[in-house]
């Protein structure tokens, strides 16, 4: 399974999933539905799945006109999301597993950017393949979503289960966000030093115009702030020994940056 990352919008990622052999591809969260078809024709590949991880439209934008050039794709989604992903025809719940390619996925229920937030994480099925982590909205590179219509025990619920990943499995998130993130992470983290070298080395990719996506999941273990509301550094910077008062006043603190 390849997959191909496509810049969309002013800061989205699409990625696409190909099988070569097969000559079928897949898209999760297809923001927009012409740099899908332009990369399906270079590949001449018929495309047979969208995978959305919640409803928002930069995420579902691009479905009805990929449904419209392939009436046989398949639309996956959310069980909470029904009616409001366009074309969803299977409704995915916490725990039931996908299949494309030669891979399947673990679907993960990881509400809080929404209430209906799922990710799709692809375990590796030999030593030298890595796990793949298509998480939307739920972890960014360095941060994690905004809670829209989600609360901050719902989210470091779900940003458990995906920390909880192995840590050399990949982070497919759905923004280059992860610069700004960083900027953010020096300032309730600062003497963190792997933090300051990630800051220094994505400072380095972004001058040069290179994409931070995909991360890596021990990476942001280390570094992002949002995945250690559990360390001593950031309970202080957050004034509270309670993880979920931890998470949520770094959010709130996140929101105002």
């Amino acid at each position: 399974m390849q997959i191909i990352s496509l810049a969309a919008l002013s800061d989205n990622y699409v990625f696409l999933l190909h099988d070569s052999k097969k000559n079928i591809a897949a898209v999760v969260d297809p923001a927009d539905s012409q740099l899908v078809l332009q990369q399906l024709a270079q590949l001449k590949a018929e495309l047979v799945a969208i995978f959305n991880t919640h409803h928002h439209h930069d995420h579902v934008g691009g479905n009805q006109q990929l449904i419209q050039q392939f009436p046989q794709v398949v639309v996956y989604g959310g069980v909470e999301d029904r009616g409001r992903i366009p074309g969803q025809q299977v409704f995915l719940q916490d725990g039931d597993r996908i299949q494309f390619s030669d891979r399947t996925a673990e679907v993960f229920f990881v509400p809080g950017h929404t209430r209906a937030h799922i990710a799709y994480y692809f375990p590796p099925t030999t030593a030298d393949e890595t796990g793949e982590l298509f998480c939307g909205d739920t972890i960014f590179s360095g941060g994690c979503g905004r809670l829209f219509e989600g609360t901050p025990t719902q989210m470091v619920d779900s940003l458990t289960k995906l920390r909880n990943l192995p840590d050399n499995t990949r982070v497919w998130c759905a923004h280059e966000y992860t610069l700004g993130n960083l900027r953010f992470a020096l300032t309730v983290d600062g003497e963190n030093p792997d933090l300051q070298r990630r800051f220094a080395e994505v400072t380095a990719m972004r001058q040069h115009q290179k994409p931070t996506v995909p991360s890596v999941l021990g990476i942001e273990k280390l570094t992002n702030p949002f995945l250690r509301w559990d360390q001593p550094s950031l309970q202080l910077a957050a004034k509270s020994s309670d993880p979920v008062q931890t998470f949520a006043r770094l959010r709130a603190m996140k929101d105002q940056f």
